[in-house]
């Protein structure tokens, strides 16, 4: 299992693209400063009111297939 670890600041009317599907995939850089890809819907758990703010970890399998994202703290 691999494990990612950034840091994500969105404001609301920036999760509505993600929310409404016109963008399917949110590009981070974690902390070791790779570039990371996942699908966008995987943040849809964590929008709220006020956007996405927080700390994550992104849980991939060994062939680089989504687990989970969780927030951290």
């Amino acid at each position: 299992m691999k494990e990612f670890y950034f840091t994500l600041s969105m404001s609301y009317s920036q999760c509505l693209a993600y929310y409404k599907g016109r963008i399917s995939a949110v590009q981070v850089i974690d902390d070791a400063g790779r570039k990371i890809r996942f699908p966008a819907n995987k943040l849809l758990p964590h929008m709220s009111q006020i956007g996405i703010r927080g700390r994550f970890r992104l849980l991939l399998d060994a062939n680089n297939k989504f687990i989970r994202l969780e927030r951290v703290h």
